[in-house]
């Protein structure tokens, strides 16, 4: 059978086949009696545009990257299903990249490569400075995600991460605990993300007056559930003592709540655990886990509103946006 063609659907709708491309790249200024007519007319054919004349006809591919350091990471999937989800509604699909959180990965997703092949890129990056994220070429329009400073040049979107653990930890101290660790940040080359939550950490625990122990900030080898797991057993077996937890991000929570048990400890009563990014699997651990949650959907939303306005044509300076957070209080650290 013969693919229905533009004047195909031209035809039976009784309109100028101008009439019936402005419907299909969703040009403003059409009635909406003209519109419901060629959508009637599109549906009863099963007209599909010709994607590739439409990028000839615009310069558009219809589009977007998503880059992600891990999209095995739950809080990054997480994202990632909303952000799709959301662009699906804007007429956009997305593609998925991971850069494995290597310098030449993330250099890539910014250099002309993507040029040509999507509209926008959204990228939350562990490694690239401001400045190199400046001095990308401007070929394809960026929005950056996450805690990494941004230039004034480039939209960004993220949380405020230090008054977040703060108010995690302000929030254990108000449980009566006075021996807190940290649990999950990198060994060393901590993250932009683990040195902007630690010191939110140091932050709450000198305003209570609360020394800080450098022996009680657990260090994860990997940002997983077993590495955080492992550290924490470590730390309970040399006889260190801790009555609660700040976790980097649930992975951690996870894992440093099954060390605990395993050790013969009760959550909440001998160690309360507050975790990070609120993932799914975060309401039906046992106990389940207090955590901070980003509102990923603003998130995703303002990363989308701007890009598109990128998109469109907008060259003013970077807009940076703060997008709220809450402390979900569960069963590991109730509130009090």
């Amino acid at each position: 059978m013969a693919a229905v063609r533009l004047q195909d659907v031209a035809k039976l709708a009784g309109v100028s086949m101008k009439t019936v491309s402005n419907v299909v790249r969703d040009y403003p200024h059409v009635s909406p009696a003209m519109r419901a007519r060629v959508e009637a007319a599109i549906e009863e054919l099963g007209y599909r545009p010709n994607l590739s004349a439409r990028r000839l006809a615009t310069g558009r591919t219809g589009m977007l990257a998503l880059a992600f350091s891990d999209v095995s990471l739950p809080y990054f999937a997480e994202l990632a299903r909303i952000i799709a989800e959301l662009a699906g509604q804007r007429g956009y699909r997305l593609l998925l990249e991971q850069t494995n959180g290597t310098i030449e990965s993330e250099r890539a997703i910014v250099s002309t490569r993507e040029a040509g092949l999507v509209d926008g890129v959204i990228f939350q990056p562990s490694r690239m400075t401001s400045l190199e994220i400046a001095q990308h070429r401007e070929d394809v329009p960026l929005v950056l995600l996450g805690e990494g400073p941004a230039p004034l040049s480039v939209d960004h979107v993220m949380i405020d991460n230090t008054a977040a653990a703060q108010e995690a930890t302000e929030h254990l101290i108000g449980m009566g605990r006075r021996s807190i660790g940290f649990v999950g940040h990198e060994e060393y080359d901590q993250s932009t993300t683990s040195k902007y939550r630690l010191m939110g950490f140091q932050q709450a625990l000198e305003r209570a007056g609360i020394p800080v122990r450098m022996e009680l900030l657990l260090s994860s080898e990997t940002i997983s559930a077993r590495d955080a797991a492992a550290s924490v057993t470590r730390a309970l077996s040399s006889g260190l003592t801790f009555d609660a937890l700040v976790c980097r991000d649930d992975l951690a929570a996870i894992g440093a709540l099954r060390a605990v048990q395993d050790f013969g400890l009760r959550v909440p009563e001998d160690v309360a655990i507050i975790g990070w990014d609120d993932i799914s699997m975060a309401a039906f651990t046992h106990p389940t886990l207090s955590t901070i949650a980003p509102d990923t959907t603003l998130i995703a939303t303002s990363a989308l509103d701007m890009l598109e306005e990128r998109i469109a044509g907008f060259s003013g300076l970077g807009r940076h946006r703060i997008a709220p957070y809450s402390l979900v209080a569960r069963e590991s650290a109730p509130e009090h």
